[in-house]
């Protein structure tokens, strides 16, 4: 490497990966996007490696970008768990509690569960983040978070999730499709409506795709997305109809019908400490609430 990288380069290349976009990572830096630009070219010319590529007027990331990205998210972790414990300094005697959830669990499980836990512990400060599942697996592993909650697998190496609930998938479609008034769907029915999907890495998707081949079941379209409110929201509009958790179909019952799916796509939430660190008053108190709230629920 002929020059050393700075932090401007590193905060402009950050930025342009979690936007997409050198526009929209001008507008999170507070600057102009041909500085952005500037600056990525700096940093490739200063690093050697080629970050991004250009088809069709998109700026597309790398292998080597998708890389080093995971290396400076690994580094802003650091300097974000710094600023929280300022920030917990700050707040002498009223405790921090630090959560991480995946989507769905922040809609649906946690709002509840907060609010139970802050009538009784009012002056604690609590941060919760709804993150994917390798930045939380980080954050745990650099202590970043107190606990973890999540409806795919966290298990890695120094991590030891415990189970805290059970469910399986059902079905949501628009008020009015023609599979609304049915008691069950099975899989076979996939094969005549579009299907809204989570993306393939996911547990539940890999699930339905092993039934839908064991049936032979192909349908005649497929809309991919990361969130199930997304799903939900999609097939509220008529969209299609696709397979999310309880919680998910919980919190659009006014919108959706849910209906049961058959054979059963399990869905599993985990909760998992930070490693090395003993469990303060506050966490204990509120993993109690979370188990509570969880024996609540049918599974």
């Amino acid at each position: 490497m002929g020059r050393p990288l700075n932090s401007r380069q590193i905060e402009a290349f950050r930025a342009v990966m979690l936007s997409g976009t050198t526009t929209a990572a001008a507008q999170i830096l507070h600057t102009t996007q041909p500085a952005i630009s500037r600056t990525l070219a700096q940093l490739q010319s200063a690093s050697g490696i080629r970050l991004f590529e250009i088809q069709r007027g998109r700026l597309l990331p790398t292998p080597e970008a998708k890389e080093l990205f995971d290396a400076v998210q690994r580094h802003f972790l650091g300097l974000e768990k710094v600023e929280q414990t300022i920030a917990s300094l700050k707040h002498t005697g009223v405790g921090l509690l630090r959560i991480a959830c995946t989507p769905v669990l922040g809609l649906a499980v946690l709002p509840s569960v907060v609010h139970g836990f802050k009538l009784d512990y009012p002056g604690t400060h609590i941060t919760l983040h709804t993150i994917g599942t390798h930045l939380m697996r980080d954050g745990l592993l650099s202590g970043m978070y107190d606990i973890a909650l999540s409806t795919s697998d966290i298990s890695t190496i120094g991590l030891d999730p415990v189970l805290m609930h059970q469910d399986r998938s059902v079905c949501v479609m628009h008020r009015k499709h023609p599979l609304a008034g049915k008691p069950s769907v099975h899989v076979r029915d996939l094969q005549h409506y579009p299907l809204l999907a989570h993306h393939a890495d996911d547990a539940q998707h890999q699930m339905l795709q092993q039934a839908m081949t064991k049936h032979g079941v192909v349908p005649p379209s497929i809309v991919e997305t990361n969130y199930s409110a997304t799903i939900c929201r999609l097939a509220a509009e008529g969209v299609g109809i696709g397979l999310v958790s309880t919680y998910a179909a919980s919190v659009f019952a006014d919108l959706v019908r849910a209906v049961p799916f058959t054979p059963g796509i399990v869905v599993q939430t985990h909760m998992a400490y930070a490693p090395n660190l003993a469990p303060s008053k506050l966490t204990t108190e509120f993993v109690a609430r979370l188990e509570a709230y969880f024996k609540t629920l049918k599974s």
